[in-house]
């Protein structure tokens, strides 16, 4: 792109297709005896084996479903979806401190699909405690569901997710394949779902051939470590920025929410007689 180009997202791309050193197709690969995690999975990994098993990380999501339900289905459908997607069922075991990507037989997993009475003045508190379950991902496969009955033919089902097998992004194609696992089964049927081209495990195995090891200074990763840790020689290990509180000794993670509304544009300014 020259000053002339008005930058668009096709030239961008066209541009990094053509640079030295573009990155390789992400296509499925053959596994190793151990998939490695990819750095995401590292960082969440690291941090429930140093805070133990918590909560931080969960992504919780509830679905109000009216009418009649079958929760036959339901269940099928749920299998369908840990069938489909390996995240859904691995654990995150580790050899001699190193962690790797176990990822289980469909066959092996089961989600449970516990069924509990409640009222509506009951649900949120019990959906708030279903969310704080605690993962230990070396041994728990990072996906639950839970149905709330409200009324014969008024249901909650409640999921959650471990944010090392999904993110926000995650939910949409989720509850879209579980919705269609879920029509198939009522049904008598089994979902018809095209094959996925790729898996997560392969994106693992693309990332790690194309940072390198993080012991090599020659490798993207290498000099990304040397870049950073050189820049960020000497900084202070906290900042010391005004606060209302004082600082607690362990985070605790704990959070609100601050609504607030902004308007589309700006009011138009007053007008103003001259002298």
């Amino acid at each position: 792109m020259n000053s002339s180009t008005p930058p668009t997202v096709a030239a961008l791309a066209e541009r990094l297709d053509n640079a030295d050193g573009a990155r390789p197709a992400l296509v499925a690969a053959e596994r190793p005896e151990r998939v490695p995690l990819s750095s995401a999975q590292r960082r969440l990994w690291f941090l429930n084996r140093l805070d133990g098993p918590n909560s931080t990380y969960n992504i919780p999501f509830a679905l109000r479903l009216h009418g009649t339900l079958d929760e036959t289905a339901l269940r099928g459908a749920l299998q369908d979806l840990t069938r489909r997607h390996e995240p859904l069922r691995t654990l995150f075991p580790s050899v001699a401190g190193e962690p790797y990507q176990h990822i289980l037989p469909a066959e092996q997993v089961t989600v449970a699909l516990e069924t509990f009475e409640a009222t509506e003045e009951e649900l949120a508190g019990r959906l708030a405690e279903a969310a704080r379950h605690e993962y230990d991902l070396t041994t728990e496969t990072p996906l639950r569901a839970a149905l709330y009955r409200l009324a014969p033919d008024e249901h909650v089902l409640f999921v959650l997710l471990h944010h090392i097998a999904g993110d926000g992004w995650s939910l949409a194609p989720l509850t879209r394949d579980l919705a269609a696992a879920y029509a198939a089964r009522r049904d008598g049927g089994e979902p018809d779902w095209p094959a996925l081209p790729v898996s997560y495990a392969d994106y693992t195995l693309w990332q790690r051939d194309l940072l390198g090891d993080q012991d090599d200074p020659s490798g993207l990763y290498g000099k990304q470590l040397a870049y950073w840790a050189e820049n960020l020689a000497g900084i202070p290990e906290h900042l010391e920025l005004p606060t209302d509180h004082a600082r607690p000794a362990v985070s605790d993670h704990r959070g609100e929410t601050v609504p607030f509304h902004i308007a589309p544009r700006a009011p138009p300014a007053p007008d103003r007689a001259g002298p």
